[in-house]
């Protein structure tokens, strides 16, 4: 393994096969990673677990994910996903009728939609913003803010697209109004220096198939602890209360006491095999550095951005700029869905680039390029010349 980020691409075999720009999607596996699920798997197979090494590492992972947000382990609890970290605080809030939430849905992913909309059961008011030219509109949001806002949710980086939302000044007026800020993290956790408590972050869901390097089924939520002791888990088991010492299997009294912070969120059995798999790429990530990866992606993105911009191609948000994250995206949202575009021009572009292998996705209709530090300057100028040799042929 490396610690410098242009070397990184070596501890990915993925990057030998492919030109890897879809982390927006799920991030690569690297050797090391798969090599502990064996390890971990050989373990189960011959009979040889020790559960209590599993607790010990299931607190080592929370303690490595809290680090890497700036937040403290009791503020960390796991999830199955991104959805789940939302739904279990929506569903937490003491809501009374005529309270409301401040959302934009047009840009967000589903998961940081419907949580919220099922809260219109209980009389709950969605206050819906539109975007600004694809951006988060932060101004618009405050605006909508009154005495009877509960919380305000956005994703740290857009599902489409892809541009990050302002979250210091969104965060700043959140906490001077004492409304939360819940935020999808999806695409900017371990990418992104998320530092929850410098952007007055109160609770943030992320799950590992992307930029953490790791499995499907397993999640992390945070909440700040002065906003989880206020939070009353629509689920708890005997993970989520406080018994001290005790066994997991002891019931202890009738008589209960939630956990502190954001363990009361915890539920039942952990995913062992993919907290292994975190287990090794989080202490991998924070090797680098959230800042220094952070930088090496962003200037890798901005050469990428750039240099489709001077193709004439229609980038989104035009020229790099403070919008930009790691995301990369060409064309017209107006013109497709999730994994298609109506632009026969940029499904011909994207087709050539598959046909290449350049891994790449297409969300709402624009074709959509996501790095991250296994990415290499080599694999942003490659792109662009298949870009430029399309275009000759075009």
């Amino acid at each position: 393994m490396t610690d410098q980020p242009a070397l990184a691409h070596r501890d990915f075999p993925a990057t030998e096969r492919w030109t890897y720009m879809d982390v927006a999607a799920r991030g690569l596996l690297p050797r090391f990673a798969r090599d502990a699920l064996v390890a971990h798997l050989d373990e189960r197979m011959y009979a040889e677990l020790d559960k209590h090494a599993y607790f010990d590492m299931i607190e080592r992972v929370r303690g490595r994910f809290a680090r890497h947000i700036n937040a403290s382990a009791d503020e960390v609890a796991f999830t199955k996903n991104v959805t789940e970290g939302i739904a279990a605080v929506a569903a937490a809030i003491d809501w009374q009728p005529g309270d409301n939430v401040v959302l934009c849905p047009e840009i967000e992913h589903p998961a940081n939609v419907y949580a919220w909309l099922n809260l219109q059961r209980r009389g709950v008011e969605m206050r819906m913003v539109a975007p600004r030219a694809g951006q988060m509109p932060v101004e618009d949001m405050v605006a909508r803010i009154d005495r009877r806002t509960k919380a305000v949710t956005c994703a740290t980086v857009s599902f489409a697209p892809g541009f990050r939302t302002d979250l210091a000044s969104l965060g700043a007026a959140c906490r001077s109004r004492g409304v939360m800020l819940v935020v999808d993290a999806a695409q900017s956790v371990g990418v992104l220096d998320n530092d929850v408590e410098r952007l007055k972050i109160d609770a943030l869901a992320a799950s590992t198939q992307k930029g953490l390097l790791g499995l499907y089924g397993m999640g992390f939520l945070y909440c700040r602890r002065e906003c989880a002791e206020q939070l009353q888990p629509a689920y708890l088991s005997r993970f989520g209360v406080d018994l001290g010492d005790a066994s997991e299997a002891d019931l202890g009294s009738f008589e209960y006491r939630l956990a502190a912070g954001a363990r009361r969120f915890d539920l039942g059995n952990y995913n062992f095999t993919a907290a292994v798999n975190a287990d090794a790429t989080l202490g991998y990530l924070e090797g680098f550095g959230k800042t220094a990866i952070e930088s090496y992606v962003l200037s890798l993105a901005h050469r990428l951005a750039l240099g489709m911009c001077e193709l004439g191609l229609p980038v989104s948000g035009g020229a790099p700029g403070p919008h930009l994250a790691h995301i990369v995206t060409v064309g017209d949202m107006m013109h497709g869905g999730h994994d298609s575009t109506a632009d026969a021009r940029m499904q011909s572009l994207h087709d050539h680039l598959a046909a290449e292998r350049v891994k790449l996705s297409i969300r709402r209709g624009v074709l959509r390029l996501s790095l991250h530090l296994y990415n290499t300057m080599q694999d942003v100028e490659r792109v662009l010349e298949l870009a430029r040799a399309w275009q000759r042929r075009s």
